[in-house]
């Protein structure tokens, strides 16, 4: 809830977008420590094949260390699982204006409902882009100079 930007409704229109085949749960939360045990109850209740958990740390010290027990605790749910969870989180300092802030959350979202999909249905896509620099909810960087990335034959 502490979310300047709605990036559940910016991933769910992505998927929806990208056509059929699955089903989208969408659960809200108070705060991002509260998105581990979210995704256990949405893989282990409801049979979600995949989480993509999204959120925004505020720009306090207690808000980064927030970010990091969150994360830590997305990792032991993958682990117990062994089930994808994004981690799609959008820090409050990344971007100079709310504007940019905005642009940027409504990306990364996007971008990561994309990833989501591509390992559920079409994963050799993902591979066919290793190497090449690709970054959420920014530019991407781009392979290095004199790499081809992707799989080497």
């Amino acid at each position: 809830m502490f979310a300047r930007y709605d990036m559940g409704k910016a991933a769910i229109d992505e998927l929806q977008s990208l056509g059929t085949g699955f089903t989208v749960q969408r659960v809200t939360v108070p705060g991002i420590k509260d998105i581990p045990v979210a995704s256990l109850n949405l893989i282990r209740e409801s049979g979600c094949d995949i989480i993509v958990a999204l959120g925004m740390p505020g720009k306090e010290k207690l808000d980064k260390m927030s970010a990091i027990v969150a994360s830590m605790g997305i990792m032991q749910i993958q682990l117990l699982t062994g089930k994808h969870v994004l981690e799609v989180f959008v820090h409050e300092e990344e971007a100079g204006s709310e504007q940019e802030l905005a642009a940027l959350m409504d990306r990364r979202a996007r971008d990561h409902a994309k990833n989501a999909y591509m390992l559920l249905f079409h994963p050799e896509h993902l591979t066919k882009m290793a190497g090449m620099g690709v970054r959420q909810g920014y530019e991407d960087a781009g392979p290095l100079t004199g790499s081809k990335g992707g799989i080497r034959h």
